[in-house]
């Protein structure tokens, strides 16, 4: 296996068996781990027997560390990031060093492994793959409700705390009323919940079985009007042409941002 100056590993969102053979190795091989928060860190590493020291690398002292950082990779020594949970740099810090990094040649390397937002995504049907990933929301009522209407006709995911959840859930509903919402929290754990259904309900089973744990949640895009009307012309048009039903819903999908499972059922109908 090839050895690079800095790994960025992934640790497990909650349940500690999710952890990769080869993230342990690379923990146990290197000369040092940079860590959001040493004491979450160091129960993982108890727990596989992983003796290699870790310094603190957080939000408040990214700039602060490229110097020490620098100067151990520039003395032949390897390193490893590592976040509290999940994949550093989605959503934790990472990319100040990263961009450092690569501006004075080390080699790096992601491992692949936990991630909240795929391990909900992959258990909630979808109408296709594209969806957009925003993070932690704004804290404002205002730039909650503009986000949720700029990704209206886009599924869009965000994380959220425990103590907003409920009220970020009411501001997208001010101009949202309908939509329908997917959330996962203690993702990977003994008491993980997934629960879809109409942001109505979602707030009152919320208001009633808040707990801790981050959450990841999923807003549904809404249908567009003109997903069922105004493209029988179009269709018509591209099947005189000789374009098949695949090809149609790929087309017009791209052209209007419509959904492309919509069409090729729309234009397999009218070859019936």
């Amino acid at each position: 296996m090839k050895d690079f100056d800095f790994y960025i590993v992934p640790t497990p969102i909650g349940n500690l068996g999710d952890i990769t053979l080869r993230a342990i190795e690379v923990l146990k091989s290197v000369d040092l781990i940079a860590c959001e928060d040493s004491r979450v860190t160091q129960k993982l590493l108890n727990h596989f027997d992983i003796k290699t020291k870790c310094i603190s690398y957080h939000k408040y002292n990214e700039n602060e560390r490229i110097n020490e950082i620098l100067s151990v990779l520039k003395s032949g020594k390897r390193m490893a990031l590592v976040s509290d949970a999940g994949t550093p740099l989605i959503c934790d810090p990472g990319c100040v060093i990263v961009k450092e990094l690569r501006k004075h040649g080390f080699s790096i390397t992601s491992l692949p492994g936990a991630n909240a937002v795929i391990t909900l995504l992959s258990q909630v049907s979808r109408e296709d793959e594209s969806f957009s990933f925003v993070g932690f929301l704004p804290k404002t009522q205002q730039k909650i409700e503009e986000i949720a209407t700029q990704y209206k006709y886009q599924d869009f995911v965000f994380y959220d705390s425990p103590n907003r959840i409920i009220k970020t859930l009411e501001y997208i509903q001010n101009v949202r009323p309908d939509a329908k919402v997917a959330f996962g929290r203690e993702l990977t754990k003994v008491f993980e919940e997934v629960v879809v259904d109409k942001i109505y309900k979602v707030i009152l089973h919320l208001q009633s079985n808040i707990s801790k744990g981050e959450f990841v949640c999923m807003i549904f895009r809404d249908e567009k009007p003109e997903e069922i009307t105004g493209m029988d012309d179009k269709i018509k048009l591209l099947q005189d042409k000789g374009f098949s039903a695949k090809d149609i819903s790929v087309i017009l999908s791209e052209l209007y941002g419509i959904n492309k499972n919509k069409i090729y059922k729309i234009t397999v109908s009218k070859q019936l």
